[in-house]
């Protein structure tokens, strides 16, 4: 729990060098989502589920995050080639994760309701940073190309959100303008 939360405090504060931690360490596909996306991707329905919406919601709130961590992750893995990088699932998935940190622990506010949209645009904006900062040292994107990377990603994640979207509700409603890589959980 303390390396969890020492991540979290270095990924918030100190991005730049949280990145370099992050590309050196070993993973797999399953230790990613089982020592950090499972943990923070169930702040934001715990945080729903507690401010009266149903477990049913919350339940689908966090299946459809963990699924666009996932998809996103391919989709950053297949463009990466594409702006000088490499093509490493792994890395794709880490870069992925790590990048939602902030928005992750944002979701902490939604029990505030519209307070709470205001505070996960912030963290998606930040969360948007953060994945720029990450793409060159994860995917070995160009550092010139870092900013294109991050903009068709953050591309594909709305059309990713509004797609999982419409496959958990049926309702083919735009998604809020925070979607950001498909962050936003409403």
């Amino acid at each position: 729990m303390t390396n969890l939360i020492e991540r979290i405090k270095r990924m918030l504060t100190e991005p730049r060098d949280a990145w370099a931690s992050v590309a050196a360490e070993p993973a797999t596909v399953q230790s990613l989502y089982t020592s950090w996306i499972m943990i923070l991707a169930a702040i934001g329905p715990i945080a729903l589920l507690l401010s009266m919406h149903s477990l049913q919601f919350a339940i689908a709130q966090y299946v459809r995050s963990l699924i666009m961590t996932f998809v996103l992750a391919l989709v950053v893995d297949t463009v990466a080639p594409s702006f000088g990088g490499t093509k490493d699932f792994v890395a794709s998935l880490k870069l992925t994760a790590y990048s939602y940190t902030a928005a992750w622990l944002a979701g902490i506010f939604y029990v505030l309701g519209s307070v709470g949209e205001f505070v996960s645009l912030i963290a998606t904006l930040y969360t948007l940073y953060t994945f720029f900062l990450g793409a060159p040292a994860l995917n070995k994107a160009s550092p010139d190309k870092a900013v294109p990377f991050t903009l068709v990603v953050v591309l594909c994640g709305i059309v990713l959100f509004f797609l999982a979207r419409f496959a958990f509700t049926g309702v083919a409603t735009p998604p809020p303008l925070h979607a950001g890589m498909g962050l936003a959980i409403h």
